[in-house]
């Protein structure tokens, strides 16, 4: 089972500006003294505080594709009217006064446009713990797309991040982390920055468009079939008319492929005897007069009952029923 941080002890975090200096320790404390001192380091660690935005910096992996979107300005419209309700986390920076942020990129990005303070908890995390903390607290809010998770995971990885860190930072077994990534494997970036994060469209969607990207050029019909849609049109949309058009391309090109293939019949000894061709709609046998006049007489006094003989021995090959 994935690790979950929210329900791990809190940690000593290091002291900061914001925070008050940790009395110094005795040589020995009682019993009660002790777990007092732990108590209030632990309520220390995990305490709320208001930190100017200007001070917290936007570290991490991208784990959203749109982030600067309409649902930031509706989001800062509630808190203007209501103030921040949920807190956003963050770690000490190697910087004094400064933090870097572990999650709540949208919080603090409608923050940035109410302005003032944005409140935060302070944890002390190291980069595998800040991962799998942002990660999770994504799965709990707001669940991020199937691409929105390729693309985390293809960074995650990228970054060198193990592979039980990455299966805990979404909640993924081994296998779920594959499937997302043998998916975006095979879809151009640009391609997925047009669609946007499609909301609702799972892994057959986006693997079924992933097929396409081997037979056309996604992002060039893409470019063609989102010019004529509306901007503001959702992003689900977008991802449906993308593949709709491209299924159409693909299933011509399939089509004009099997049109005027022909081929050289020859005999034995390698002398050629007709021409054999098709154009999707009939199947065409031509023998050149010139090249074998004694066998294109033939052929033509005789076409019938071969072709009767033909037809005989493909329907007995077919077998009763059918």
């Amino acid at each position: 089972m994935a690790r979950n941080i929210f329900n791990q002890p809190a940690k000593d975090t290091t002291q900061t500006a914001a925070q008050p200096p940790a009395p110094a320790k005795s040589s020995k404390l009682p019993g009660s003294v002790g777990g007092l001192r732990d108590s209030l380091r632990e309520i220390t660690a995990n305490s709320i505080r208001d930190i100017d935005v200007d001070q917290i910096e936007l570290d991490g992996l991208r784990d959203r594709l749109v982030l600067e979107d309409s649902s930031i300005d509706e989001l800062a419209d509630s808190i203007r009217k209501h103030g921040q309700q949920v807190p956003i986390m963050v770690r000490p920076s190697d910087q004094p006064e400064r933090y870097r942020i572990v999650y709540g990129r949208r919080r603090l990005a409608a923050i940035r446009k109410v302005g003032g303070t944005v409140k935060a908890i302070v944890r002390t995390l190291d980069d595998d713990a800040s991962l799998i903390a942002q990660g999770q607290e994504n799965n709990l809010r707001l669940d991020p797309s199937f691409i929105e998770k390729s693309i985390f995971i293809k960074e995650m990885q990228e970054a060198g991040y193990k592979p039980g860190v990455i299966q805990d930072a979404l909640g993924l077994t081994r296998q779920g982390v594959s499937n997302h990534r043998v998916v975006l494997e095979h879809l151009p970036d640009e391609l997925i920055r047009l669609i946007g994060p499609a909301h609702g469209v799972g892994r057959r969607q986006w693997g079924d468009l992933a097929v396409l990207a081997q037979k056309t050029s996604l992002v060039d019909i893409a470019k063609e079939t989102l010019t004529s849609v509306k901007n503001d049109l959702p992003s689900p949309e977008r991802f449906q008319a993308v593949f709709n058009a491209a299924s159409t391309k693909a299933r011509g090109a399939a089509k004009r492929k099997t049109q005027n293939q022909s081929s050289v019949v020859k005999d034995e000894s390698g002398a050629p005897l007709a021409m054999l061709a098709s154009d999707g709609r009939a199947v065409a046998i031509k023998i050149t007069r010139k090249d074998n006049p004694e066998f294109g007489q033939w052929v033509e006094d005789n076409a019938e009952a071969v072709l009767r003989q033909i037809f005989d021995q493909w329907r007995n090959k077919r077998g009763p029923g059918h």
